[in-house]
């Protein structure tokens, strides 16, 4: 039987250790989109911020931006019926083309923050069929949370004022976690999931690895033992 070290039992714990960091890296880095956990409530006649960012900052001049209602699905008994957006953002600009038209010409990006990952949507003079959820999606975003929702309350008993979010993407609210769309607050729940699954693979790598030195240790003073009483008496 070969001659090995207690510490060739400690490569896999290290290397288990280190693949861990780099899976761990990337999440943590993970560029998201997020929009807002309170609905935003508004007056008939306002004009009002749907807030929408990524975070980290992200330059998102060059990808596609695309603003819909969930909540309205094609006509099934039409297979040539297709769910029409409330804003596209195509190609460094508007694509009216396939817009609803209830919203034409009362929607804008702010184009020059979209380097900063600026992706609100600005509506202009709203009124109660504007109600509803809106979702902001980057469907070539690299990530795990390309999209959030964020809902538009018109109430015509709200008096008339200005409903302008804030533009600074550190003055957006997160994400509600109990919405269906993914959001920041899950994936920091997922990365949290991530962390304690690796850790627990670790910790038991590091047992069997711990158990598998005892046992060879085992063997190999029972080889050594069996050989010495093999051995011949010197006379």
């Amino acid at each position: 039987m070969s001659r090995l070290s207690s510490s060739s039992y400690t490569f896999p714990l290290w290397t288990l250790i280190l693949c861990s960091a780099f899976l761990i890296a990337p999440v943590q880095g993970e560029v998201l989109v997020i929009g807002s956990s309170l609905p935003i409530i508004a007056a008939p006649g306002d004009d009002v911020i749907l807030p929408c960012h990524l975070e980290p900052m992200f330059n998102v001049q060059g990808l596609t931006v695309e603003w819909s209602k969930p909540d309205l699905k094609p006509d099934p008994s039409d297979r040539l019926s297709r769910v029409e957006y409330v804003h596209l953002y195509r190609d460094r600009k508007e694509v009216p083309d396939m817009k609803m038209a209830s919203y034409f010409r009362r929607t804008e990006l702010f184009m020059d923050d979209m380097k900063h990952g600026n992706i609100s949507l600005k509506i202009l003079n709203v009124s109660e069929e504007d109600n509803g959820r809106y979702r902001c999606f980057i469907p070539k975003l690299q990530s795990r949370v390309k999209a959030a929702v964020v809902e538009l309350v018109v109430d015509p008993n709200v008096a008339k004022t200005s409903t302008m979010a804030p533009l600074h993407p550190r003055n957006f609210q997160t994400p509600d976690p109990q919405d269906t769309t993914p959001t920041n607050g899950r994936s920091r729940v997922a990365v949290v999931v991530v962390v304690v699954t690796l850790l627990l693979v670790l910790a038991l790598a590091g047992f069997a690895a711990y158990f598998s030195h005892r046992i060879f240790q085992k063997l190999k003073q029972k080889h050594q033992k069996d050989k010495t009483q093999k051995q011949p008496l010197q006379v």
